[in-house]
């Protein structure tokens, strides 16, 4: 199965945690850390969100579950993105449903990457 399908509603992406740093100047500088993972997507949804601009921005409401490693059970409230079908999409909230976490996505990530 090709990364990042939803062939029989299977997930393997990679999640980016922006992990607290401070550097030696005293700014907050938060480091991105890529972890790859297995799961299932449990929901695939999308919808237009209106702006000011000329186009409108999509939002999708996709549900991914990922089997969580210990990693992932420790730094939960850092994950900030989750790479799929090649795009970066925020995640809005986690849901602790152990041994898993359950990722809702919103719209495209555009925070720090690396």
């Amino acid at each position: 199965m090709a990364e990042g399908t939803n062939a029989s509603k299977r997930f393997f992406g990679e999640v980016g945690y922006a992990i607290p740093h401070v550097d030696e100047y005293g700014v907050d500088s938060p480091i991105i850390e890529k972890r790859k993972y297995y799961g299932d997507i449990l929901k695939l949804g999308t919808r237009w969100q209106d702006t000011e601009h000329l186009n409108d921005n999509i939002v999708v409401q996709h549900r991914i579950s990922i089997l969580a490693d210990p990693y992932a059970i420790e730094h939960f409230p850092y994950i900030k993105y989750v790479e799929w079908l090649g795009t970066r999409w925020d995640v809005k909230s986690v849901d602790v449903e152990y041994p898993r976490l359950v990722l809702t996505l919103g719209g495209v990530y555009n925070g720090p990457q690396d």
